[in-house]
């Protein structure tokens, strides 16, 4: 088995013009993103080990927030996590994979979690 690095920022929220229905277009509504990239691990990771040798976690929460374009509007969610993906995969040939879960978080009536999951591997 090989070994393998996941970095992830969870819980993240974001406001992103997205959505279907009349009541959430035309404003922005908040998503709670959790984004995690499956890279190869360095050899080791010694106690001085550079951040070249990873990942910088920031870029993470970058791909779902500012690498967004601002007033563009996505119909779907799925089309927010596809950006978030793509936007991780140009900036970094070592990201193997990246698993993007998105929560909309204005239709939760009771508490529940609706959202999508997109996982896609590079190819």
């Amino acid at each position: 088995m090989a070994d393998r690095l996941t970095l992830e920022i969870a819980d993240f929220v974001h406001d992103v013009h997205t959505g279907i229905y009349s009541e959430e277009t035309g404003k922005p509504q908040p998503l709670r993103f959790t984004v995690s990239v499956e890279m190869v691990p360095a050899p080791r990771y010694e106690p001085d080990t550079p951040l070249s040798a990873s990942k910088n976690y920031m870029d993470l929460k970058f791909a779902a927030s500012a690498a967004l374009p601002a007033g563009v509007h996505f119909t779907l969610i799925e089309s927010v996590a596809d950006h978030v993906a793509e936007t991780l995969f140009v900036a970094d040939e070592r990201v193997a994979a990246v698993t993007v879960k998105i929560v909309k978080l204005a239709l939760s009536e009771a508490g529940e979690q609706i959202g999508i999951t997109l996982h896609r591997e590079r190819r």
